[in-house]
């Protein structure tokens, strides 16, 4: 692999996310050939130098990928001494230390999430400057019209002054009620809050894909399934929009 950033390398390690990583870094628990190093920018030689975190020797573990039907009622964490996360009701035959949910999807969202050890991986998925767009299903209270869809086109504006990067809101066909939602960003109840900008309120919300994986039609809540490689490059370079 030769020279490459700190922070990368033990992201790409499964260690655990790019901005985690950065954070252990910062609080000096990396040594690089025994010597602390506090920025996440420093370049190691993967063929000579000897990274540590905690003292332990950071070592490549094989990666995963999985895709989950994330159920209602659950949340995107790793731990929570109060509520149910989504690593608590993995099956035993996938659990495995570092795993982690990609990006996040609110307790009473549904639909399709991410799992890994990887943390570049996850950091490329989640960055809003590699425009991976991720689409939700949603029934709210009144139907949408043009205006609506320009209005995301066009960015739409929160109370805070913060825009949002161009969306996409179509209609469902079959439900005048239901519409389909595409963000690259993952703010904090992002759709629910473009939505009721528009003065839509949100009833029921699905994640259906992220980039070019769709969630498959029979998978359970719950359920999760192993990605291979060709779907891992299609949800970085799948067709967005």
């Amino acid at each position: 692999m030769g020279l490459v950033r700190l922070d990368k390398l033990l992201a790409s390690q499964g260690t655990a996310s790019r901005s985690d990583v950065k954070k252990l870094i910062y609080k000096g628990q990396v040594t690089v050939n025994d010597a602390v190093v506090k920025s996440p920018n420093a370049k190691v030689n993967t063929d000579s130098d000897v990274v540590r975190l905690n003292g332990e020797v950071a070592g490549a573990e094989e990666l995963v990928y999985y895709m989950m039907n994330k159920p209602s009622g659950v949340i995107c964490a790793t731990q929570d001494k109060h509520e149910k996360t989504v690593i608590d009701i993995l099956p035993a035959q996938y659990k495995r230390k570092g795993l982690f949910p990609v990006g996040r999807l609110d307790k009473d969202t549904e639909g399709l999430l991410l799992i890994t050890n990887d943390g570049d991986f996850a950091h490329r998925v989640t960055s809003p400057g590699k425009e991976v767009y991720k689409t939700y299903y949603a029934l709210i209270d009144s139907p949408i019209n043009n205006d609506d869809i320009e209005a995301f086109k066009n960015g739409i504006v929160f109370k805070d002054g913060t825009r949002c990067k161009q969306a996409f809101l179509s209609k469902v066909p079959e439900n005048e009620n239901a519409v389909y939602v595409k963000v690259c960003e993952g703010m904090f109840h992002q759709v629910k809050k473009m939505l009721a900008v528009r003065e839509k309120r949100v009833k029921y919300l699905k994640r259906i894909s992220i980039g070019g994986l769709k969630l498959p039609g029979n998978l359970d809540k719950g359920s999760l399934i192993s990605l291979n490689k060709l779907e891992i490059n299609n949800i970085i370079f799948g067709k967005a929009h």
